[in-house]
């Protein structure tokens, strides 16, 4: 092999390192443990290890970032933000030394490891999720459409993530141990009782408060749209009901769904409102659950409050019959107090 041509195999080498590591390959356990998340190593862009470890140790201070993707994505930030605020920090969408320092005070590894179950793989799976809201309603029940997705949403994760996590593992075999982030969390927060619940339609997010004003949980949402808006002022939670059955009323006029007749579409993480509806005081508006969390905050409702199925659980966990839920934009909304 000539000089010219030895330069030519390591030239290509090089690109494909660079490529490898643009498209995340170099994110694997070692790497995410290791990190200590900057400037320099988060990115909005694609996913980095330390976008990763970020996301899962601020899910489980209750400050979710929506669906861990190792990306510093607007509902990221929204995250960090309200965590700066809730420790009593200058207010800020970036990573500073102080809300680092707070955060890692939780020093469990951010990665575990799962062996996948046959109860795991027991479905049943849907080959295909409908688009057309009407083409659910005869289905039996609406269940993940692969074990990659059942699991991803378990862990909290995207399905990318749990892909790279896991390069040649077989996520639809039992007995195959896999990488997944661990967002068990732990300790008061984890067991606070919401007092009251704000929902800001500016920005896009739901905060919990208990009775001391504390702010005790923070997640991103998709807040209404032009189509059907979001409700103003305060209602109440009345009824909190898990794997709830959607029922469609023709009335509400959803300009992507064309029955002129009421239909019920049965229950399951895929359905419109996912694992949970938490009922409001203003007929055909809840907090619920979505099948499709990476949209949460990025996409429009049809006027309700739409979380990750995870994130709306919490929710129903927190919440009580009779709480007040206060629909604000971010310049009204009422001062808030953080933790020590």
């Amino acid at each position: 092999m000539s000089l010219k041509e030895a330069g030519q195999v390591w030239t290509v080498l090089v690109i494909a390192l660079v490529a490898g590591s643009a498209f995340g390959a170099e994110i694997d356990a070692a790497a995410i443990e290791s990190v200590e998340p900057s400037r320099k190593t988060l990115s909005n862009e694609k996913p980095t290890p330390a976008g990763v470890r970020l996301q899962v140790l601020l899910d489980r201070a209750h400050f979710s970032p929506g669906e861990i993707d190792g990306k510093f994505g607007e509902n990221a930030k929204k995250a960090l933000q309200a965590y700066s605020e809730a420790q009593q920090l200058p207010s800020s969408d970036a990573l500073t030394e102080d809300v680092w320092k707070a955060l890692r005070a939780d020093d469990r590894p951010v990665t575990t490891t799962y062996t996948i179950t046959e109860r795991d793989l027991a479905g049943p799976f849907l080959a295909k999720l409908p688009s057309r809201m009407e083409d659910m309603k005869d289905i039996p029940k609406l269940g993940y459409t692969s074990p990659r997705e059942e699991l991803a949403e378990r862990f909290h994760m995207s399905e990318q993530l749990l892909a790279t996590l896991n390069p040649g593992r077989r996520i639809d075999r039992a007995g195959e141990t896999i990488v997944v982030v661990d967002t068990g969390g732990g300790g008061t927060v984890a067991q606070a009782k919401a007092d009251r619940i704000e929902v800001d339609k500016s920005r896009q997010t739901v905060k919990l408060f208990d009775k001391s004003n504390l702010l005790i949980g923070f997640y991103p949402a998709s807040v209404g749209s032009e189509e059907k808006p979001s409700p103003s002022g305060t209602l109440k939670v009345t009824e909190v009901n898990r794997n709830p059955t959607y029922r469609y009323n023709p009335d509400y006029h959803f300009k992507n769904v064309r029955s002129r007749k009421p239909f019920t579409i049965r229950p399951g993480p895929n359905n419109p409102v996912g694992t949970v509806w938490i009922n409001l005081s203003s007929e055909g508006y809840g907090i619920h659950g979505t099948p499709s969390p990476g949209k949460v905050s990025k996409a429009e409702s049809h006027g309700c409050v739409r979380l990750t199925n995870w994130d709306a659980e919490r929710v129903a966990g927190s919440v009580a019959k009779g709480n007040p839920v206060a629909f604000v934009d971010r310049k009204d909304a009422p001062r808030t107090l953080g933790r020590n």
